[in-house]
């Protein structure tokens, strides 16, 4: 992919994962909208060279509206990334967890599908174009506490794969990011989690490749998107397992 010439939207944009990457395409020349739900950054995003839009993946109209805000404004969009997500420790022994479940699944899954159901007519009519979609190491290798943010990200995972195949000779690409633990609000908590600005550099530079790959794998994720192949699956899941204590009436020995 060409990053110094495209025409960027990212659904999720204003803050984390998807601002360090919008920052990183309008350095390297692209044009970029960002879209979020957080209406107050705005003004400080658009001092910054971005164009705006509100956007609630969870919300069907407001998704419609958000596509015909930027194909007028915008109408040379030719890459959509669909970063908007949440996650959730739950507690799957109680049945109230159902409705993190629901939310969840309302907003990485679902809200990955309005998105891409929104842009992909623009993007076939274009002839070209590129699909982000964001799963996570998570979606391959599950961390217990989490458990609908893994399967949401293992959903977004076997759906983008369909989307390739059904998109092929289109001329619209789809490449999905597979971010471990990255130091985000969200990631903070992990030790290991990666700095955002060495993530966002490194994937970057796997965006710049000639063919874009399928997925967008840094060193960092490797471990969690090939543990079955290496063999260390059970291994790793049994020690991302001890989190499970932190849940309440749980043992914390």
């Amino acid at each position: 992919m060409d990053i110094t010439t495209r025409t960027v939207f990212i659904a999720g944009g204003t803050a984390g994962i998807g601002l360090e990457l919008a920052r990183r395409f309008r350095d390297a020349g692209s044009t970029v909208v960002v879209g979020g739900r957080r209406a107050d950054a705005f003004e400080s995003l658009a001092a910054e060279g971005f164009g705006t839009v509100t956007i609630d993946v969870a919300d069907a109209e407001s998704v419609l509206a958000a596509r015909d805000a930027v194909l007028r404004d915008f109408p040379a969009v030719d890459t959509v990334i669909t970063m908007a997500g949440i996650g959730t420790p739950e507690d799957l022994r109680d049945p109230a967890h159902f409705a993190t479940t629901e939310s969840v699944m309302d907003t990485n899954f679902l809200g990955t599908v309005r998105v891409i159901d929104a842009f992909t007519p623009h993007l076939i009519a274009h002839g070209s174009g590129t699909i982000v979609t964001v799963s996570s190491g998570i979606g391959f290798l599950p961390f217990p506490l989490m458990a609908t943010y893994a399967a949401s990200k293992a959903a977004v995972h076997a759906y983008s794969e369909a989307l390739r195949a059904q998109l092929d000779g289109t001329g619209v690409e789809v490449t999905e990011l597979v971010p471990p633990a990255v130091r985000t609000p969200m990631g903070s908590g992990n030790p290991r989690a990666l700095e955002l600005d060495a993530f966002g550099e490194e994937v970057m530079g796997l965006l710049a490749l000639e063919p874009t790959p399928r997925e967008l794998l840094v060193q960092g994720v490797l471990m969690h998107r090939f543990a079955e192949r290496d063999g260390t699956y059970d291994e790793l899941v049994r020690q991302r397992s001890a989190a499970l204590a932190t849940l309440p009436g749980r043992s914390q020995n």
